[in-house]
């Protein structure tokens, strides 16, 4: 089977790729890409789709989504999980592990990977805890989970308040070759909090999360990191504390990588002052300037991808009072939007930018470029998605894809409609 897109703007930054060209696909995979790809003896017999001029691109890469399967299916499964992926032109998809059970054994990992396979829709790497049961106490078994499938460890949505938990399994991750994704947050110094700490939530009367529980836990951890050699990857940063030492750990060469999240670097803290929980997220939307210090890092190459922290809730979890209001928003099928948007159409980045964050970086991260992900290089998988950088769309609940509706660009008018993805050389959305 072979596919012929034409008439595209290629744009790999992997390959170093920005403009006019095809793309050339063989049984699954990238056979030719460039110029030289619709003359190829074998686009001859192959079936043409002409791109009409939009974007092409490698397949994004989320290095952050919550399934919530098993346990939570009411709010997301890994079939309508995976369907807002695609839809959102993301080809694969890391997830969590804070489900329930949570996956600490290789009954469930194997479960969630049989899952995937049965929705047949995008990539789905599983993420393993890094404590058993996610208590803090004592370290799941990492390496039986990377054997089952499991391509990083993290107790995602806690934090490992244990600074000797955390040596060990930075050691230990060192050794069989993974990250661990930390969740920074001091659990004393945030409290019962749920909104940022500033003149906001002084104002409106409600208890705030300090930059400080994230940061402080951030400084620790790089402590760690250098100690013991290990990667630590930093989820959902959102400070400009934080951001300024990630900086300085890569200037003396430490494995610290970071991502951030669309609604970090689109949203403040006054949006609280609606009192509508669907901006009510962790670590939670912050201020002005730590939005600033966000799009700097982006700017500058400190972020290594943007992840989605896809976290979907049903309405009960988020129709209440503001203090008692499940944290996290969904993520998948605005994060291309937003990205253009904010960051691209005001120059605060490039489009080739862009797209390093959403594909090659977090690829790069996780190392699932050694899988070919993250780049439509010839001889890789297929994984690409077709977008118009123009073309406008509603966000509403037609548009979003995934069963829970906890978005807080609810009425967005956004650029960036998804024309098509495609995973191994299958069109998994139209």
């Amino acid at each position: 089977m072979s596919l012929l897109v034409k008439n595209v703007r290629l744009v790999d930054p992997v390959q170093g790729l920005d403009g006019p060209g095809a793309l050339l696909v063989v049984d699954g995979k990238v056979l030719a890409i460039g110029a030289a790809a619709a003359t190829h003896p074998q686009a001859a017999g192959a079936e043409v789709l002409d791109g009409g001029g939009a974007v092409l691109a490698p397949g994004f890469v989320d290095l952050h989504v919550h399934f919530r399967e098993p346990g939570q299916t009411r709010k997301e499964s890994i079939e309508t999980g995976s369907r807002a992926a695609v839809a959102g032109g993301f080809t694969s998809v890391c997830a969590m592990a804070n489900t329930k059970p949570v996956n600490d054994s290789v009954a469930i990992t194997e479960m969630m990977l049989s899952r995937a396979a049965k929705a047949d829709l995008c990539r789905f790497f599983p993420i393993g805890t890094v404590s058993r049961d996610m208590k803090g106490e004592e370290l799941s078994d990492m390496g039986t989970l990377k054997a089952a499938g499991c391509i990083a460890f993290s107790d995602d949505g806690l934090p490992i308040s244990s600074s000797s938990l955390m040596r060990r399994a930075l050691e230990y991750t060192r050794w069989l070759d993974v990250p661990v994704v930390a969740h920074e947050e001091d659990k004393d110094l945030a409290g019962k909090g749920y909104m940022h700490e500033g003149a906001v939530s002084a104002s409106l009367g409600c208890l705030g999360i300090p930059a400080a529980a994230e940061e402080a836990m951030v400084a620790r951890d790089i402590v760690l990191a250098e100690h013991t050699g290990g990667h630590l990857h930093l989820a959902h940063l959102s400070t400009k504390g934080s951001l300024r030492l990630v900086r300085e750990a890569k200037a003396r060469g430490l494995h610290v990588t970071c991502e951030v999240t669309p609604h970090h670097f689109a949203l403040s803290d006054k949006e609280l002052m609606r009192f509508d929980s669907d901006y009510k997220m962790n670590p939670p939307l912050r201020s002005e300037a730590d939005i600033q210090a966000v799009l700097e890092a982006l700017a500058d190459g400190t972020v290594d991808a943007i992840a989605t922290d896809h976290a979907p809730h049903g309405w009960d979890d988020k129709e209440v009072e503001l203090p008692i209001a499940a944290f996290g928003v969904i993520g998948l099928e605005t994060a291309l939007p937003l990205t253009l948007e904010l960051l691209v159409n005001r120059q605060v980045i490039s489009l080739s930018r862009a797209i390093a964050l959403l594909a090659g970086g977090p690829a790069q991260v996780f190392q699932l470029d050694r899988q070919g992900l993250g780049s439509l290089k010839p001889g890789a998988p297929a994984d690409f998605v077709l977008f118009d950088p123009h073309e406008k769309v509603q966000v509403d609940r037609a548009f979003i894809q995934s069963k829970s509706y906890n978005t807080p660009f609810k009425g967005w008018s956004l650029p960036g409609k998804v024309l098509g993805t495609w995973v191994g050389g299958k069109r998994v959305w139209n």
